[in-house]
């Protein structure tokens, strides 16, 4: 059995957990505290980061590492694409996510209203997380522009790259913090997102202190 160490609300962890989902794979979860430094995890991760995934006798980090291992081992329903160039693309959008909005949005927001709290690091930062919500438009639009020209972000089939933007894109509308009247293309985009049967597990996560909109789990939000 597969066993993933996560933490509810770590994009890069909802990303493996819907990878698997759509690869039709059974799993179960463990939350992980990784800013506690557990002995037992870093000794899976050095890094001391969500997700783990332990399969057997093989341990796997690093969120795109255990998509990649995954999508090799188990070929029935790809989601890099199919061709080169499909997987380029695949691969560029997903990158985008995991690096430039993570850092322009999601870790801003993250920080600063949520581990914070738990780290008990005192108040949260104004101005970064108006930095955070200020950076959010311009990959809103960006979004808005890929799926006015495409069916899925990458091309014609939803794959990893849509993934990995809802998974970060999922966190901040827990956090409350999208305003979905500045796209419809966008909003359209993600609620095909949030009725696909893989990501909805997701979106029932709840974490202590923190409580999403009211809509969060609606598909016709």
């Amino acid at each position: 059995m597969r066993l993933l160490y996560h933490y509810p609300l770590s994009p890069f962890s909802r990303k493996v957990r819907v990878f698997l989902k759509e690869k039709d794979l059974a799993f179960d979860l463990e939350i992980e505290n990784y800013w506690e430094r557990r002995r037992e995890f870093l000794i899976m991760n050095p890094a001391a980061q969500v997700p783990v995934l332990v399969e057997d006798d093989v341990t796997l980090s690093d969120s795109t590492a255990i998509c990649e291992y995954l999508e090799e081992t188990v070929t029935t329903r790809p989601l890099m694409g199919k061709t080169p160039a499909e997987r380029a693309e695949v691969r560029r959008i997903a990158g985008w996510f995991n690096n430039k909005f993570y850092y322009e949005v999601t870790k801003y927001l993250l920080d600063e209203k949520v581990f914070k709290y738990l780290r008990k690091q005192g108040e949260p930062e104004t101005e970064f997380i108006h930095a955070g919500k200020h950076n959010m438009t311009y990959h809103l639009d960006y979004i808005a522009h890929l799926v006015k020209k495409r069916r899925w972000l990458a091309g014609d089939a939803f794959s990893f790259a849509d993934i990995t933007a809802a998974a970060h894109i999922s966190v901040i509308d827990y956090l409350g913090d999208i305003s979905w009247s500045h796209s419809q293309a966008v909003k359209d985009w993600y609620a095909l997102v949030k009725s696909r049967p893989s990501f909805r597990p997701l979106l029932q996560d709840r974490v202590t202190g923190f409580k999403p909109p009211e809509y969060y789990e609606d598909p016709d939000f």
